[in-house]
């Protein structure tokens, strides 16, 4: 069964390849099903789980990058995201959204977004490894014209959702989303058109495995 992660920063169409890699390669699109999974296992509410996602428009990389600009902000502070008090703890929901990746791609390969799918799944046989980035101007670019934003608002999306997705891995795994040492491949899918990335990485994952 084919495993392939992928790492996107925004404006860099992983919404789009993810999916189509998927279907090429005949194995599930893994992303929103993961806080569906977590909520089922913890015995909690989806948005609780979309609370301490990495994905989530108001996940839990939010406040962690907001508590790498202002120290004095802890773990407590998720309360801010969500109304009341939260019964599991933050690596909770960490730890079993890494058990979702892991029993699913044992059970049916997929191709993952995000997630910190790179480090959890390293030493998944055959996996694959994929990092999308692009430069920021590029980015900036492409998400404007797509959204009809204007450029100021497209970067400020984009710096956000770096920021945030950024300091979950950094937080939780030590380690650097952007580091290439963690890829087999490394695309610009701003530039290369989005039917050529699929190609790549479809060829990719079935040569490695």
């Amino acid at each position: 069964m084919r495993v392939v992660t992928l790492s996107a920063t925004y404006g860099t169409a992983g919404s789009h390849i993810g999916p189509a890699v998927a279907e090429r390669l005949g194995v599930p699109f893994v992303d929103r099903a993961i806080p569906g999974a977590v909520a089922q296992e913890l015995g909690c509410t989806l948005e609780e789980a979309l609370a301490h996602d990495d994905r989530a428009e108001h996940g839990l990389g939010r406040l962690l990058s907001g508590a790498m600009r202002l120290p004095t902000v802890t773990f407590g502070g998720v309360d801010m995201y969500v109304p009341g008090v939260l019964p599991h703890a933050p690596e909770e929901f960490v730890r079993h959204t890494e058990r979702v990746l892991i029993e699913t791609a044992r059970e049916q390969g997929g191709v993952f977004l995000g997630r910190a799918g790179a480090v959890v799944l390293a030493d998944h046989p055959g996996a694959l490894h994929v990092r999308l980035d692009a430069p920021v101007q590029r980015r900036v670019r492409q998400t404007a014209t797509l959204g009809e934003l204007t450029e100021r608002e497209a970067r400020k999306i984009i710096e956000d959702n770096d920021r945030a997705r950024t300091a979950y891995v950094r937080h939780f795994y030590r380690a650097d989303p952007a580091d290439p040492r963690l890829y087999h491949l490394v695309v610009d899918s701003a530039a290369i058109p989005v039917a050529v990335c699929v190609d790549l990485i479809v060829t990719a994952a079935e040569a490695l495995a």
